[in-house]
């Protein structure tokens, strides 16, 4: 949008959503949005709510806010968030990519809060495009989409595409968006009224660093664990990880007793089991596919130490938590 277009109506911003979508991550978008209106004395902003058929959907804690329009009756709009949380995989529908297409074709700009990078990636909207979503849907999305370029950042603007790892790092790329369609004195008096220490930056990763928990005086610690976390498919030795680190393994188990209360093997299969455990129940893949991305050799042993750690076999945990899946 020009500024002589902007001039002359609001910059509209659609929230698209789905069963299940995430009110902390809607909340966090919209706000930002009311309060630069409130603050400028100007309408600079609409965003208006959308679902499929125009009937409210219940968000993943059952709440609902009460949509404006289906997509059949919206509004043309300069931007459009698809917002999704848990289960996204059972909310894709062709309608849902026939529209988001068809905004696509019509140049409007496409972005997704929480999962709902998911459903732009399922509907062919995502290729080309560096991306992110939230961290537990990481592992599936990158298993799924292989050829997609996504990362563990709070949010991405590549082009026309914005997304967003959900949470409240949407209000983040809203008042990083504020700044850039408006002002960034704006976005610091928002910032300011919602008691917000710092605007993050694209940049700034999504889980809380394991720095932060120890502090920075442990680098070999946390150098360690930033290996394990990079080599789930192929597992690193201990002397492979203490010979990159530059520390011997002795004084590395050592760190890993001291600060994390376990060995590094132990802690390193609990990374490789937590990632297996979002791909179960993230993605269709097979036990044995899931075992092997996450460097188990044998899907006897992989169903082993899961069982062992959970509680309960990785078929029973499928069943259990994602009815109907086999």
């Amino acid at each position: 949008m020009t500024p002589q277009q902007q001039q002359t109506r609001p910059m509209r911003f659609g929230f698209l959503l789905v069963p299940k979508y995430s009110m902390i991550a809607v909340t966090s978008a919209i706000e930002p949005l009311r309060m630069a209106n409130r603050l400028s004395g100007e309408v600079l902003y609409e965003w208006p709510v959308i679902t499929l058929d125009g009937a409210p959907v219940p968000a993943s804690n059952d709440l609902m806010i009460a949509p404006d329009y289906s997509i059949e009756e919206a509004p043309p709009l300069d931007m459009i968030f698809v917002c999704s949380g848990v289960d996204v995989t059972g909310v894709f529908s062709k309608d849902l990519q026939k529209y988001l297409c068809n905004q696509a074709r019509k140049k409007v700009k496409l972005g997704g809060l929480c999962t709902g990078t998911y459903l732009l990636a399922r509907s062919g909207l995502m290729d080309g495009y560096k991306c992110t979503v939230h961290w537990e849907n990481i592992a599936s999305m990158r298993e799924e989409f292989p050829k997609l370029q996504l990362s563990d950042e709070l949010y991405e603007i590549d082009q026309d595409r914005y997304t967003c790892a959900g949470g409240n790092a949407p209000m983040d790329m809203m008042l990083n968006l504020i700044t850039e369609t408006n002002s960034g004195k704006l976005s610091a008096n928002i910032s300011e009224q919602f008691m917000c220490d710092r605007i993050r930056g694209r940049h700034d990763r999504q889980r809380t660093p394991l720095q932060l928990h120890l502090g920075s005086g442990q680098p070999k610690l946390i150098e360690a664990v930033t290996l394990m976390e990079a080599n789930i498919e192929e597992p690193m030795s201990v002397d492979e990880l203490s010979n990159l680190v530059g520390i011997s393994r002795r004084q590395l188990e050592r760190l890993f007793q001291k600060y994390l209360n376990c060995v590094p093997t132990r802690y390193y299969m609990d990374l490789r089991l937590n990632c297996a455990r979002r791909l179960l129940l993230q993605t269709d893949k097979s036990v044995v596919d899931v075992s092997l991305a996450c460097g188990f050799v044998s899907a006897p042993h992989f169903s082993k130490c899961y069982r062992d750690f959970f509680g309960l076999p990785p078929r029973d945990e499928r069943k259990l938590k994602v009815p109907g899946r086999e």
